[in-house]
């Protein structure tokens, strides 16, 4: 799979008409995943601007500092018909911005994560544009994945397995979380991964935290181990994977109860996903009320304690995100996590979490690794 399949020209068309039909004049993207979305460029994000300017009508052009230049023309980006115009170190950029949008604009979409200070920037430098989010126009190109995009995040999926498989090389009884965290980041870079994103393992009492990184505790006998991992693909697509396991050992016999009922919730929210149903827990149909009502059944409701999961690509957490008050209809190519959680403060915790993707008839996983409760 190459890159001009993942960022075809397209895109910048849809961009350009998706713009005009929301009354902005152009979209002003900064380094970040929409930025890459549109023109497969990787942009480093730091003080010298870098700029995608995308008018409504016309060329899109694409302002670097002149230091990076031969990477912006080695990105895909140039294969996608945008132009690029270089600033050196102590000229003012904003000019050229102003000067690619070819005429006076009444309204701009500023890429929603842009810095303040290139936020103030184009306001000194267009004061009579108004200012809204360029996510309002590119959420919606955004939330339904090509066939390219699939594979991109089916090709992570399977790299971040690879490490969940190896899991008995590193979690051991003794160990203390932050070193197995050390073994785990490298093997997400040996299976292909250019970046580690984030390593969770959670043992004993830090598993009831659902973010709650490493320590330096040991892992005890028989505690159970809640790990979280995920990564960045060269292609930009990402990764995200739960499993809980047990370190030696018995498990707490209430920990084995309550496992198996996410288990179940976690397999029937997978298997509730289809065109049409929503992401909100007020749908009986919808994938989190899936999750949600056998562990509420169960008694642990109170212990549920985010939503059942996020959209996912090149950004590891993005539209649709499966929640309460989120009435929106799945469609096929929309990807995401199904990620219940049980946890109980003081004492243990379990998450099981895998990527999915909405098809025209269910579902596709792209996580295939057992979810049965393992014992290392």
């Amino acid at each position: 799979m190459g890159l001009d399949e993942l960022y075809p020209p397209d895109r910048l068309i849809a961009a350009q008409r998706a713009t005009a039909a929301a009354g902005l004049d152009a979209l002003l993207l900064t380094p970040g995943s929409d930025l890459r979305y549109l023109t497969g460029y990787d942009a480093h994000a730091g003080e010298r601007l870098t700029c995608l300017v995308l008018p409504a009508e016309g060329e899109p052009t694409l302002v670097v500092p002149r230091l990076e230049r031969p990477a912006a023309e080695a990105s895909p980006a140039p294969a996608t018909g945008v132009r690029i115009v270089d600033h050196v170190d102590g000229s003012d950029p904003y000019p050229l911005v102003v000067a690619a949008l070819d005429g006076p604009v009444a309204a701009v979409g500023l890429a929603d994560r842009m810095w303040a200070e290139q936020v103030l920037g184009l306001r000194a430098a267009l004061p009579d544009a108004a200012q809204r989010l360029a996510g309002e126009v590119l959420r919606e190109l955004r939330i339904r994945k090509s066939p390219a995009e699939v594979a991109a995040l089916a090709e992570a999926g399977a790299a971040i397995d690879e490490v969940h498989l190896r899991m008995g090389e590193w979690l051991r009884p003794g160990r203390t979380e932050a070193e197995v965290a050390a073994d785990i980041a490298a093997a997400i870079r040996v299976a292909g991964h250019v970046t580690v994103d984030f390593v969770i393992v959670a043992a004993g009492p830090n598993g009831a935290s659902p973010h709650h990184g490493t320590s330096d505790r040991p892992i005890g006998v028989g505690e159970p181990v809640v790990v979280d991992i995920g990564g960045t693909m060269a292609s930009g697509y990402r990764s995200d994977c739960t499993r809980t396991y047990l370190a030696g050992g018995s498990a707490p016999a209430d920990f084995l109860d309550y496992y198996a009922v996410l288990r179940d919730a976690q397999r029937a929210a997978v298997e509730a996903v289809r065109p049409g149903i929503t992401a909100a827990a007020a749908d009986a149909a919808a994938a989190d009320a899936a999750a949600r009502a056998p562990i509420a059944a169960a008694g642990y409701g109170p212990a549920f304690l985010h939503r059942t999961g996020h959209g996912i690509g090149l950004d590891g957490h993005e539209e649709p995100y499966l929640v309460a008050g989120n009435d929106r209809p799945l469609d096929a190519g929309m990807a995401f996590s199904i990620e219940p959680g049980i946890y109980l403060a003081g004492r243990h915790g379990a998450r099981i979490e895998d990527i999915v993707v909405c098809t025209t008839d269910g579902v596709q996983q792209l996580n295939t690794t057992p979810t049965e409760l393992i014992a290392l």
